[in-house]
């Protein structure tokens, strides 16, 4: 449900009427909009549409052209941008705990609990010298978990997170939602991990042509009411429908997992998707990758990696087939990458062997990918490559319909490759990748630096692709979308099947987290508790006999309104009819509860 854009008294930043822009482009025009204690609100929309602006004015880093922008008395505020603003010369220590004692802070469990979820605990097993590390040789990611530590420990009342998940693994995006979830205060984040959004925020607002449309609850409950919004505009592009809709499936029909998230009324989207199929047809595109692959794509066959006394695999096997659809998870510096250029032949292993079939075209979508030369145009270098691409059911793709496909529109698609954002070139790069016909696919964090919509466009594209797809990804719901299976890297030199998916994967490393740190009981290591995968099971078993249920109402409903028509001048049997109606979507919404209930159970 979109909602109002009245701002409440009580509000912690107020905007009445803002303007603002650069140059001759304007960004937010006649914005008028407020912040409340204790809203979690996620900010989506293109890349260059204006999020980053909207969070520095409620941060008081911009000033408005015109309007007004007011805070509360006493708040205490916190930005973290996409980069930092630590001290290279200072020490992890200087800048997390300051001129604490060691005995203070550490027996403050809410710093703990920071520690432990970020940075390895309160020894900082992630780094080479615990607290004393010095900040200025680290990582772009190690110090993307300093930075959100020190804004955590800070406990302002309203934090403003822009792209906090960037450089994070699975494993660091989950314990950030389930603390930001939990902790008290306010929080606006701008982000495009889809799954993050429903896991933390209790509003949306899409920033899109300059205004702000807010709406309840999370990305899913997002998509329904922009699709219903779209649905009602019939100047809105069909092709935009089209993938609101299927995102909408997906969300819908997805695992249990990802159909516990919306919390609208669940015929509202059936009505929208009743007609819409599965976002793949595995079958189909098995058969074509067959025909393209054969029966064997890559071979990794007792490999092993090491570089000095790092060990990064060790006689590890892993077999590619034609139309699989693979992610591997692992931690940073696990050797999800090393395992991705391995495949790719830019690697050679340090023993076993690689083997890849004889009709393989692979592409590989790297963290570095070459420049693009400056002077070209965005059309131009995707025409450098190939004029026209063949999709899977015969149909030719033109270099220009790529670019509106991925938001290079009209005038757009005539800007020098020099002039694009980091966002847009790497969205070019895989333009350029996909127009060169591979049969395997290679995509090491594709989701970096891309917006939602140019990631819906992106999965759209994949579901018709039919090859071999291996995704290196932190993006959850990215990884959910796109692949069937997951396969992770866990530290022991070898790749692990997980049929539970990056749930399992979480698991196991929370499991492997409780056995390091539990005390040791009379020379024995302390084991954690099993899960209860039987209550587990029954809480599933229970999802799917709801389903069943309400889909037998489904049709019923409809048998009722055609006899109700067909009794339309039989009154005594029009109230029997409407009387059983009244009973049924009595019934439905009971069945709608507890549907909602035993989900979030599974999901919990």
């Amino acid at each position: 449900m979109q909602r109002s854009m009245s701002a409440a008294a009580a509000n912690l930043v107020n905007l009445k009427s803002v303007d603002k822009g650069y140059g001759s482009q304007s960004v937010l025009r006649d914005v008028t909009l407020g912040i409340q204690a204790g809203d979690r609100i996620g900010i989506v929309g293109r890349n260059g549409d204006g999020k980053s602006t909207l969070l520095r004015l409620v941060a008081g880093l911009e000033t408005p052209d015109a309007g007004a922008v007011t805070r509360d008395g006493g708040l205490h505020m916190a930005l973290i941008g996409q980069g930092d603003e630590l001290d290279g010369a200072k020490t992890i220590r200087d800048e997390l705990v300051g001129g604490r004692a060691d005995h203070e802070w550490a027996g403050d469990s809410r710093f703990r609990a920071v520690l432990d979820g970020l940075l390895g605990g309160v020894e900082l097993r992630r780094f080479p010298n615990g607290l004393d590390t010095v900040i200025g040789p680290l990582s772009g990611g190690e110090r993307r978990r300093i930075a959100l530590a020190q804004l955590l420990l800070d406990s302002p009342d309203l934090l403003l997170l822009d792209e906090p998940t960037n450089h994070l693994d699975v494993e660091g995006v989950a314990w950030l939602a389930g603390h930001l979830a939990a902790r008290r205060g306010s929080m606006v984040v701008i982000t495009h991990d889809r799954w993050f959004l429903d896991e933390v925020c209790t509003s949306t607002w899409e920033v899109a042509d300059g205004a702000i449309h807010q709406y309840d609850g999370g990305y899913a409950a997002y998509v329904l009411a922009r699709a219903e919004r779209d649905r009602q505009e019939a100047s809105r592009n069909d092709r935009r429908q089209q993938l609101l809709r299927k995102e909408l499936a997906w969300l819908r029909r997805g695992p249990p997992a990802r159909t516990s998230k919306p919390k609208f009324r669940i015929e509202a989207a059936n009505a929208l998707i009743a007609d819409e199929p599965q976002v793949r047809d595995g079958v189909q595109l098995l058969r074509f990758a067959t025909a393209r692959l054969g029966g064997k794509v890559l071979d990794a066959v007792d490999v092993s990696v090491a570089f000095g006394d790092n060990v990064l695999l060790q006689r590890a096997t892993w077999r590619l087939g034609p139309g699989d659809r693979v992610a591997l998870v692992g931690v940073n510096g696990s050797g999800k990458t090393t395992l991705v250029n391995l495949l790719s032949g830019e690697l050679e292993p340090t023993s076993g062997v690689v083997e890849r079939g004889a009709t393989v075209r692979l592409a590989h979508l790297s963290q570095d990918t070459a420049e693009i030369p400056g002077h070209l145009r965005v059309l131009e270098a995707l025409e450098e490559v190939r004029g026209t691409a063949v999709t899977s059911d015969g149909e030719q793709m033109t270099a220009g319909t790529l670019c509106d496909r991925f938001g290079f529109r009209g005038a757009r698609a005539r800007t020098l490759v020099r002039d694009l954002s980091g966002g847009e070139r790497r969205r070019l790069q895989l333009m350029r990748l996909l127009m060169e016909e591979p049969n395997v696919l290679l995509l090491d964090e594709p989701t970096n630096d891309l917006d939602i919509d140019t990631l819906t466009a992106l999965e759209d594209l994949l579901d018709g692709w039919p090859g071999t797809l291996v995704v290196v990804s932190h993006d959850r719901y990215f990884v959910e979308r796109v692949c069937d299976n997951v396969y992770a890297l866990a530290g022991d030199g070898g790749v692990r099947h997980l049929p539970g998916g990056i749930d399992q994967y979480i698991e196991l490393r929370r499991a492997a987290a409780a056995r390091s740190t539990a005390p040791a009981a009379s020379g024995t290591p302390a084991r954690p508790a099993a899960p209860a995968q039987a209550v587990l099971r029954a809480a599933r078993k229970e999802v799917q006999r709801l389903e069943r249920a309400m889909q037998k109402q489904d049709a019923r409903e409809v048998a009722l309104h055609d006899e109700m028509a067909a009794s339309a001048s039989d009154h005594a049997r029009l109230r029997e009819l409407n009387a059983e109606l009244t009973a049924l979507t009595t019934e439905r919404e009971e069945l709608e509860t507890a549907w909602l209930e035993a989900s979030e159970a599974v999901e919990g």
